[in-house]
């Protein structure tokens, strides 16, 4: 098993930053790719950004690429998503995901889920 906690959400302006980090426990850290995902209200889980276990390997949702960072120290068991040039449309709930093996944008192939961490941005 292995447990996942995001942090980091919150209000913030268009234009503005945030930082979203998400701590895991349990199983190695390291044996996992990692994503994040979010969810708007009325709207299906969306991929936003994915990770290998080294962290050598990164992918992105086109409309964030330019502007969001993913990011894993695996010496501290936790991944990290930099959200700059922030929109209202990237309001949403965000999630943190693992999985073993490569990393992959489709939400039902990650194994574990943290709780989620809002994101409101604000026109």
């Amino acid at each position: 098993q292995v447990q996942l906690v995001e942090s980091g959400g919150g209000l913030v302006q268009a234009g503005g930053s945030l930082r979203l980090s998400c701590a895991a426990s349990g199983r190695t850290f390291s044996n996992y790719a990692m994503g994040w995902f979010r969810q708007a209200p009325g709207k299906e889980r969306e991929f936003v950004a994915s990770i290998s276990w080294s962290g050598g390997t990164t992918s992105y949702k086109n409309s964030v690429k330019d502007r969001f960072t993913i990011s894993r120290d695996n010496a501290k068991n936790t991944e990290y998503l930099q959200m700059n040039s922030l929109k209202p449309e990237d309001t949403a709930v965000y999630y943190c995901a693992a999985r073993s093996g490569q990393p992959v944008v489709t939400p039902g192939e990650y194994d574990y889920w943290g709780q989620g961490t809002q994101v409101t941005v604000s026109s």
